[in-house]
């Protein structure tokens, strides 16, 4: 599993974006959570980190890179 900080989710339509837009990343399997309250989301599958942050980032939001 890959777990994803992201900037910005204010809303449940924020949550729907950025879960579509993970979920249209070539290698996503799924997209276990994205969570409002948290700000983070879980997705599975072998997509390159590179390519989960520039779709997030194309829908408008932020990846906090630790």
């Amino acid at each position: 599993m890959i777990e994803l900080q992201i900037a910005g989710i204010t809303c449940q339509h924020c949550v729907a974006a950025v879960r579509e837009a993970l979920a249209g990343v070539p290698g996503v399997t799924r997209v276990v959570d994205v969570d409002l309250a948290s700000g983070r989301a879980i997705v599975e599958g072998d997509a390159p980190l590179a390519t989960l942050v520039a779709a997030v980032e194309d829908a408008g939001y932020r990846v906090q890179v630790s």
